[in-house]
């Protein structure tokens, strides 16, 4: 395998992750501009040989307590990968990343939303301990899972 780097993705690289996801078909591209350029959301690159391949991101406040409470539960956000790169270990290297980064900060719980039909991304998560179903529901985009994991 290629070698890979996981960086903080820089405000002015924001561009560059239209080669991971459509940033022009996705509603919520300039709200995520804006959490990461106040600081609520940061953001963690997959590249190889310098190619933006994944993403993975933890937001401070969703305004949901389900997801966030002030320095105790994180929400980790946008795991996403490359279309050709899924099915390598990507999104579990990403979420071993991110943990132990929360882990540092003294957080003491992650959560995450998945949605029911997601099955792999559902299954990932399981697989690295999210298995505390902390709301089971739906709202405008579909059904979907919150999900939570002690740290």
């Amino acid at each position: 395998m290629d070698k890979y780097t996981i960086e903080k993705l820089d405000i002015k690289d924001y561009k560059k992750c239209n080669n991971i996801w459509n940033m022009k078909k996705c509603e919520f591209t300039e709200k995520f501009r804006h959490e990461i350029e106040t600081g609520n959301r940061v953001v963690f690159i997959y590249k190889i040989n310098g190619k933006f391949i994944g993403e993975i991101a933890y937001v401070f406040d969703m305004n949901d307590s389900d997801y966030t409470i002030p320095n105790r539960r994180i929400y980790i956000s946008r795991l996403i990968v490359k279309k050709e790169y899924r099915n390598q270990g990507i999104g579990g290297i990403l979420i071993d990343y991110i943990l132990e980064q929360i882990k540092e900060m003294g957080y003491k719980e992650a959560t995450i939303g998945v949605d029911k039909d997601n099955l792999s991304a559902l299954h990932l998560y399981q697989k690295k301990g999210f298995t505390n179903v902390i709301f089971d529901g739906k709202d405008e985009y579909g059904e979907f899972f919150k999900l939570m994991k002690e740290i």
